[in-house]
């Protein structure tokens, strides 16, 4: 692939200079060294013996014949796989696993100059490979506090699409708020579970037992949220579990197995804050819903959604509330036609239009809850208006696309498509949403300040 590839969206000028840029960094660019880092920092993660990456890069001799594939991913952004634009709406991300331009630059130049593998002596440590089953934030925050398992079940290598709802016990006594989640299939599972979502229900004292609202959702790579410092997601006392897990067999991306997955098991891991956390002062209350986005004339998400054989499709939706939101993070949700999605907020008040987020190659095989960093995410007063956003691509040019030939029409289904995006939000109150604006337009009172 020519260097140039990856610079095709800047100015003549700047173009030539980081061309220029590249070939002088080529000159001392090595495997031991920035290169080695690099792909030990953003790769071996899945890139391992054991793990979902197709081919294994925990060494040189590992790597180099792979180091073409590798500058042509990386200059195109689809490694790491997170479909995020640059340079559109708010860039601040928490587990954001994108590369800089600079390291892609670096990779770039370092390929076309031989991908040479320098000095032994400047060698970049190994990767401290990682168990498969372990659970993503356990070197930050330790293991999960409760682990809510699924039923097993035995996947067969072929067939129609299976769901397994069922109800499980948390075994919570007293309130408790989620400082992260992560919902992860154990072991082979993960290449054919599309989804798991899971909902709370309460005791009611007289029917037995009421939904309270979600406690997570999970597709297909997802790796976990973070719940941010002052907001609450409540796991209430006497809390049963709700699963609603769908999965396929055969498996769906390049980490299929297309084999029977036996003792396919799902679990929830959560992490807590200490009790009585939620009656600290300044302490709001965050969800996490689904909020559904139509084809043009419905009433519900998958009502009149058709996509034609090799035609396109496009869903939109509108949301608001009647009192002030924080949107602490946003995951677009779709099946193999979904390419694309994006996030905006209307002021009625003002007539403008925000871009917050925007994703121009989205992919089924990799599902990410882009996370807002706190002190940037979106602060939307009464009566602002969400702007949801989708795009199907059902052609022959749809990597993800089984059969361009066929009928698409909204359903639960794998070869069905959904429209809708999960978003968790934290509902505050005019005098809470006030003094976050104030916080903010101190900091960057203060941030100009420093740059006088």
């Amino acid at each position: 692939m020519n260097k140039l590839s990856s610079f095709l969206s800047f100015p003549p000028l700047i173009l030539f200079a980081s061309f220029i840029h590249a070939q002088d960094a080529g000159q001392t660019l090595t495997y031991n060294g920035a290169i080695g880092r690099i792909i030990n920092e953003n790769c071996v993660v899945c890139h391992q013996e054991g793990g979902i990456g197709p081919m294994q890069f925990q060494t040189y001799d590992q790597v180099r014949p792979w180091a073409p594939l590798i500058q042509l991913k990386v200059a195109s952004r689809e490694m790491p796989p997170y479909a995020y634009d640059h340079g559109i709406g708010l860039q601040d991300l928490i587990g954001d696993w994108r590369l800089d331009q600079k390291e892609i630059d670096q990779i770039v130049a370092w390929v076309e100059h031989g991908a040479p593998l320098g000095d032994p002596d400047l060698a970049p440590p190994p990767y401290q490979l990682k168990d498969p089953d372990e659970w993503n934030f356990a070197a930050e925050l330790g293991q999960p506090d409760l682990v809510v398992p699924s039923s097993s079940y035995d996947i067969p290598a072929s067939g129609n699409d299976l769901w397994s709802r069922e109800f499980v016990d948390s075994g919570v006594t007293t309130n408790r708020c989620i400082k992260a989640v992560q919902v992860k299939p154990r072991g082979d599972a993960s290449a054919v579970v599309h989804h798991a979502n899971s909902s709370v229900y309460i005791p009611n004292g007289e029917d037995g037992f009421e939904r309270y609202g979600m406690l997570t959702e999970y597709a297909m790579g997802k790796w976990g949220e973070m719940v941010p410092e002052g907001v609450c997601r409540t796991l209430p006392a006497g809390a049963q579990i709700q699963w609603n897990i769908h999965m396929f067999p055969g498996g769906v991306g390049a980490t299929a197995q297309g084999e029977i997955i036996e003792d396919n098991v799902v679990e929830i891991g959560l992490w807590f804050h200490d009790e009585g956390y939620e009656a600290a002062d300044g302490i709001y209350k965050q969800d996490l819903a689904q909020y559904d986005i139509q084809f043009k004339g419905a009433l519900t998400r998958n009502e009149n959604m058709v996509i034609p054989p090799n035609g396109y499709g496009m869903t939109q939706g509108f949301h608001s509330f009647d009192h002030p939101v924080r949107i602490d993070s946003f995951q677009p949700h779709g099946h193999l036609r979904m390419n694309a999605a994006s996030f905006e907020i209307f002021y009625p008040d003002t007539g403008r239009t925000e871009q917050i987020s925007q994703v121009s190659k989205w992919s089924a095989t990799w599902h990410h809850s882009h996370i807002y960093e706190p002190e940037v995410a979106p602060l939307v007063p009464a009566g602002a208006v969400l702007v949801l956003k989708q795009w199907y691509d059902n052609t022959a040019n749809n990597p993800n696309n089984p059969d361009p030939d066929q009928w698409v029409y909204g359903g639960s289904r794998t070869g069905d498509e959904m429209s809708h995006a999960w978003l968790a939000i934290t509902h505050l109150d005019e005098k809470g949403y006030e003094k976050l604006v104030a916080q903010r337009k101190e900091r960057e009172a203060s941030s100009l300040a420093g740059n006088d």
